[in-house]
C-alpha cells in the first residue's frame, strides 16, 4: 500500500503541473492589486501552454514513435520534448508575463528556461536528469523567494513543499526511474536559476 502510494506520487505530482503551481501560489500571495479578469486570463494561459499543449505534444511524439513514456525514461526521447517545451515558455516570457508586467513571474519562468536548457543540453550528452526534481525543486526555490520578498509568512507551505520534494525524490527511486546523482543533478538544476535570478526581482 505504501509503495504503490509513493509511486503514484511521480504521476500526481508531474513536471507539467509546476509552472501552474507557481502561478497559482503567487497570484494567492501578491499584495499587489491585480484584477481578477486579468489574473483569470494569465492562469488560462498557463493551463493551456503548460499542461494542455505538452499533454497533446506528447501524444502526437507517441503516435509518430519519438517517445514511449510520459517519462521519457531514455535521455534521447527527451531532446525533442524539452527542446520544444524551451519554445512554449520562451512565448511564456514573451506574451504572457513580460517583466514590465509581473517580474516576479517573468523571473521565475526565466528560471524554468535556463533549467529545461540545461536538462536539454544533458540529454545531448545521454544524461538523464530528473526533470521531477528540477521542477520541483525550482518551485520551492521560487516559494522561498516570495516569502522573504513579501514579508510573509508560509512556513507551513515550505515545509509541506519540502516533505513533497522527499516524497517525490523517493518515488523516482522505487521506480527505479533515477540513481541518485540524476536526483542531485536534477534539484541543482532547478535551484540554482531561480537563486541567482533572485538577485533581479527580489
Amino acid at each position: 500500500m505504501i509503495n504503490q502510494l509513493i509511486k503514484s506520487i511521480s504521476f500526481i505530482f508531474h513536471p507539467i503541473l509546476m509552472p501552474m503551481l507557481g502561478v497559482v501560489f503567487y497570484f494567492s500571495k501578491t499584495p499587489r492589486f491585480i484584477p481578477g479578469e486579468i489574473v483569470q486570463a494569465k492562469v488560462f494561459s498557463i493551463l493551456i501552454l503548460t499542461i494542455v499543449l505538452p499533454i497533446l505534444t506528447y501524444y502526437l511524439l507517441k503516435t509518430i514513435g519519438r517517445t514511449r513514456s510520459i517519462y521519457m525514461n531514455e535521455p534521447k526521447e527527451r531532446i525533442i520534448p524539452l527542446f520544444l517545451n524551451c519554445l512554449i515558455v520562451l512565448l511564456i516570457i514573451l506574451k504572457v508575463f513580460p517583466s514590465a508586467e509581473v517580474i516576479e513571474l517573468y523571473y521565475f519562468f526565466i528560471g524554468v528556461l535556463i533549467s529545461t536548457f540545461c536538462c536539454l543540453i544533458l540529454a545531448f550528452f545521454d544524461f538523464k536528469a530528473s526533470i521531477h526534481m528540477i521542477a520541483v525543486s525550482g518551485v520551492y526555490m521560487f516559494f522561498i523567494a516570495l516569502s522573504m520578498h513579501f514579508s510573509i509568512n508560509i512556513n507551513g507551505t515550505l515545509a509541506l513543499m519540502a516533505i513533497l520534494t522527499g516524497a517525490i525524490a523517493s518515488s523516482r527511486l522505487q521506480f527505479k526511474a533515477h540513481t541518485y546523482i540524476e536526483l542531485l543533478i536534477g534539484i541543482l538544476i532547478g535551484v540554482i536559476p531561480q537563486l541567482t535570478l533572485i538577485t533581479y526581482w527580489l
